[in-house]
């Protein structure tokens, strides 16, 4: 199978797990800069593309993403990039873990990708573990992972397609063939080869990619109209930043909107029930009305319904002197 030009690759895992060493295990030199957890200008999304192992690809380093404890402005802001980066769409996730238990916290991470991509990734995607060094001798990948029923169960949803890397100590080693960079990766490409033919050539997409990838071609078009003498890298580039700030843009409108119907909503049902309560009911205040957009704000705006039971839960949760539909 000849398969896409250019392969996107997107790598997804919690901060210090590996990723960007992993990348530049998989391009054979220290392209991208490892990210320091603490950092807040680590905190983004790199892409960089280089022929390997005979086709082009481009690989999407992203920072921990679905990390606990991260501002949500600022995750949003940098998944916004991650799909942009991507768009159309990725031909092949890595999810990266490390060799060790496999905690309540990775799980967590875990889940949220899931949730953020849909199951549907899944047919995308190979597990890479890092830290091989903690692998116990004699023990492949599969086996590892094999004592913990719920690794084991993540490894065949994701069609049994896992690997073992230790991007430190394993980048020299000919003692055993096995622990290896050079062989995992010889695997890796062989893995992605499988992935790329069960779906047909084909890349993850969805609503939020095709969206991106629509508003990308139309101002690709427009620049190339504009600025003859730009290349098609810059064209690409300038581009890219410009969709973002669009994509914020619409993600503001979108969340002044939910709040003005959320004023609107609770500001009536707060009269409701002053009506019908004999206690004064606590004012409409900033930060009440900030919670409840918190609680509410996600990528679209939500059912209507959905909206209205979530102002009706805070407010039970913020003031109940009675209630008379009980």
């Amino acid at each position: 199978m000849e398969g896409p030009a250019t392969l996107r690759i997107l790598l997804l895992g919690e901060s210090q797990n590996g990723k960007s060493s992993l990348a530049n295990t998989i391009f054979g030199e220290a392209i991208f800069k490892v990210k320091e957890f603490n950092d807040a200008k680590s905190f983004t999304t790199e892409a960089k593309t280089k022929f390997v192992n005979g086709r082009n690809f481009t690989l999407i380093d992203t920072p921990g993403l679905f990390d606990s404890g991260r501002p949500q402005k600022t995750v949003k802001s940098e998944l916004m990039r991650c799909m942009i980066e991507s768009a159309p769409g990725p031909h092949i996730f890595l999810i990266i873990l490390k060799v060790e238990k496999y905690t309540e916290q990775e799980k967590d991470v875990i889940a949220k990708i899931r949730r953020h991509f849909s199951d549907d990734a899944l047919k995308y995607v190979a597990l890479i573990f890092t830290h091989g060094d903690q692998l116990p001798e004699g023990m492949n990948i599969q086996q590892y992972a094999a004592q913990s029923d719920g690794l084991w169960e993540l490894v065949q949803k994701c069609g049994g397609r896992c690997h073992v890397f230790d991007n430190r100590y394993w980048r020299n080693t000919e003692e055993e063939e096995y622990r290896s960079n050079k062989f995992q990766l010889a695997e890796l490409f062989k893995t992605i080869d499988k992935i790329l033919i069960k779906n047909k050539g084909g890349h993850f997409s969805n609503t939020i990619l095709n969206e991106i990838e629509t508003e990308i071609q139309k101002e690709i078009e427009l620049l190339k109209l504009s600025s003859e003498n730009m290349s098609e890298e810059e064209i690409k580039q300038q581009v890219k930043s410009i969709v973002l700030k669009k994509q914020s843009s619409k993600k503001e409108e979108r969340l002044w909107k939910m709040v003005s119907f959320g004023v609107g909503v609770f500001s009536m049902f707060i009269i409701f029930r002053r009506a019908i309560n004999t206690a004064e009911a606590p004012p409409l205040t900033i930060d009440l009305l900030k919670d409840t957009v918190q609680q509410t704000t996600e990528d679209a705006i939500p059912n209507t319904f959905e909206v209205i039971s979530n102002y009706f839960a805070l407010y039970e949760k913020t003031y109940s002197p009675f209630c008379p539909f009980e």
